[in-house]
């Protein structure tokens, strides 16, 4: 299994998220292994429009990697909003194992 370091990625994300005017603070941390999101934020922008902030973040901090990322909501209270964030490397398979699977690494070209 091959090991990424994804320090680079969540440093480079939370400065996107900064750089927003409508993000007052934002920070993550890491709870039993699973990173979450605190982001306080202004009061003229809905959920909604966070989560689409957080989504392209999350896709200027991946560009150049082979990740995806997985945003959910957990709480808010007030301006202060908590979403379990993470990256991750997709699963794919490697190799053929002679199955005949519909997305055999044959197929690909």
């Amino acid at each position: 299994m091959i090991h990424m370091d994804l320090e680079p990625i969540w440093q480079l994300f939370i400065k996107q998220l900064t750089l927003n005017k409508c993000i007052t603070k934002v920070h993550w941390k890491k709870i039993t292994g699973i990173p979450f999101l605190f982001i306080s934020i202004t009061p003229e922008i809905s959920q909604r429009t966070l989560e689409e902030i957080i989504n392209k973040c999350s896709v200027i901090a991946m560009k150049g990697h082979r990740l995806h990322s997985e945003t959910i909501f957990v709480r808010h209270d007030d301006m202060l909003y908590v979403f379990r964030h993470r990256f991750y490397v997709p699963q794919e398979k490697m190799f053929c194992c002679g199955n005949l699977c519909v997305d055999c690494t044959r197929l690909k070209g």
